[in-house]
């Protein structure tokens, strides 16, 4: 079996430096050098996962294939890898207690004082290394969350130490992502906080071997030099992370500071150089698009954009598809139900109706759907924005006046209810259905159209479905259920084949979204989108 290799990614000075994005974009070098490449999160939050948390307090959930509900950096690795992640690849400090009381619970300990050294750091030791008992990976890039001085991700951080020390400097490095902010009144670039962070690293025994820092400028050799000097780091190794417009082109600055070459060199590796010239050209569309739409996005949390994560990339990828540049134009479901509909969505070019979960802002959501449909621009659900259009046409068209959610309101009439495997549930952190399941699309649906065939797999994370009791008065007037499960009794998409696009998922598209692979759906969205503002200029000039 051969050697894995690690590299440990760390962050200090202030939290949303882009750890995240510094893992992935190193990962897509090593992988671009013809390496097996996977990064892992570890999370020191005691939460067992983020399922349970608030959109506001974490942002967006990502579920993995495999069902687990994670971080959303682990959408960012399967985006810059285009390779997926499981429940593996994402540790948090509630899994490593759960685990250990448990098996102190059981025993296994033979009477010993259960301790955080080395109890703790061995469990978390274990799970650095799991991931390399389970396939032949070159290199594993673990992305160590929170920020160098939080009390919560001391044992991570003494792990890593014990870690380190264990396999080898050749086989295992740590970069530390830090901040060299500009002063403007003074008009300079300032060290002092990176090095306190290392000096913080430092009292713990860990050397940094790398320093990525972030900065909105380039860093003079002094600086670099000035940095080296007092963090015990050779000037050569400490890296700018300038600030850029698309994180996609994180990489290619990264490849110009040569970080993969030296992060190869550090681990005795001899791999082939990079080639990142397929990435480079989708990048140059990115950024230099012909087309320009708008597109709204009607969700709860509007204002909080992390909660819409893997959405907004899903629209950069179909966006650089389609050589358009896709503004989203944040709409929030109560300012329609305050001020109407047309007042945001009369100037779109397309609508997206987000997921979430809750009464709050509902009825704005569906008077949104109502809209589109009425004046045949684009629209595009997404879990509850399936759920919101089915209620909105079993009102304004079936005439099922009282036609609502279970979730919401239980009325003679829930269009939308509580799935039946559902109904015994009692707790609720990992307990939705989860993950990827199949789905069959009907042929000469738009649905079809897109992905080109009929059985495909998509991933999931809601507890309520369309009540199959009203599908014979739904499909009675014109409402297609284009995807279906394999045995027909869960509904997955929705659409109305005399409408421009009006297609709907109860599943989560935008997880499989790549730069590399656009989904199909948000790439045909688009699509429709773009067609629907030509269509509308030259309607406007012929007037």
């Amino acid at each position: 079996m051969k050697q894995t290799k690690y590299v440990f990614i760390t962050g200090g000075v202030v939290s949303s430096l882009g750890k995240g994005i510094a893992a992935s974009s190193l990962g897509m070098l090593l992988q671009s050098r013809g390496l097996t490449v996977t990064i892992q999160k570890f999370d020191p939050y005691i939460n067992v996962d983020p399922g349970t948390m608030s959109p506001y307090q974490h942002g967006e959930v990502y579920v993995t294939e495999d069902g687990a509900e994670t971080d959303l950096d682990l959408g960012h690795y399967e985006r810059f890898l285009n390779r997926d992640m499981s429940q593996d690849n994402n540790t948090t400090t509630g899994q490593i207690y759960n685990h250990v009381i448990t098996k102190e619970r059981r025993g296994d300990y033979l009477g010993a004082t259960v301790q955080v050294i080395p109890h703790i750091t061995d469990e978390i030791k274990r799970r650095f290394a799991r991931l390399a008992k389970q396939d032949e990976y070159d290199v594993i890039i673990t992305e160590i969350g929170g920020t160098v001085g939080d009390i919560e991700s001391l044992p991570f951080l003494e792990a890593m130490r014990q870690f380190v020390m264990n396999v080898g400097k050749k086989n295992a490095i740590i970069v530390h992502l830090t901040l060299v902010p500009y002063i403007p009144s003074a008009g300079e670039l300032k060290t002092k906080p990176t090095q306190h962070s290392v000096k913080m690293l430092l009292e713990l025994g860990i050397q940094p071997d790398i320093l990525l820092c972030r900065s909105d400028r380039p860093l003079p050799r002094s600086i670099k030099e000035k940095i080296g000097l007092f963090c015990n780091v050779r000037p050569e190794l400490v890296i700018e992370a300038l600030d850029v417009k698309t994180i996609y082109e994180v990489p290619v600055e990264y490849r110009k500071e040569e970080f993969d070459k030296k992060v190869v060199n550090l681990l005795h590796m001899r791999p082939k150089d990079a080639d990142i010239d397929r990435w480079t050209r989708i990048l140059k569309r990115l950024k230099e698009p012909k087309h320009e739409i708008e597109i709204g996005l009607c969700g709860k949390y509007a204002e909080y954009h992390d909660a819409y994560k893997s959405i907004i990339e899903a629209f950069a990828h179909a966006g650089a598809e389609n050589n358009a540049r896709v503004k989203l134009d944040w709409i929030h479901s109560e300012d329609i139900e305050k001020h109407g509909a047309a007042r945001y969505l009369k100037h779109l070019d397309g609508l997206l109706v987000a997921p979430g979960f809750g009464e709050r802002g509902i009825e704005g959501k569906i008077k949104a759907v109502q809209y589109v449909r009425e004046q045949n621009i684009p629209f595009f659900g997404i879990c509850l924005g399936l759920q919101c259009a089915v209620i909105e046409y079993a009102r304004n068209v079936c005439g099922i006046g009282d036609a609502n959610s279970a979730e919401f309101e239980e009325t003679s009439s829930n269009v939308i209810d509580l799935m039946l495997e559902q109904k015994s549930i009692q707790t609720m952190g990992g307990t939705m259905r989860l993950g990827g399941f199949p789905c069959v699309l009907k042929r000469g649906t738009r649905a079809y159209e897109s992905y080109g065939r009929k059985n495909i797999s998509e991933r999931h994370r809601h507890r309520y479905e369309v009540n199959n009791a009203f599908i014979p008065a739904l499909e009675e007037h014109g409402l297609v259920f284009s995807g279906t499960s394999p045995d027909e009794s869960l509904m997955e998409m929705i659409e109305l084949p005399d409408h421009p696009w009006f297609v709907a998922s109860q599943f989560h598209p935008e997880l499989r979204s790549r730069l590399v692979e656009p989904h199909p759906l948000f790439r045909d969205f688009v699509k429709a989108s773009i067609e629907y503002q030509q269509k509308r200029i030259a309607a406007k000039a012929d007037s």
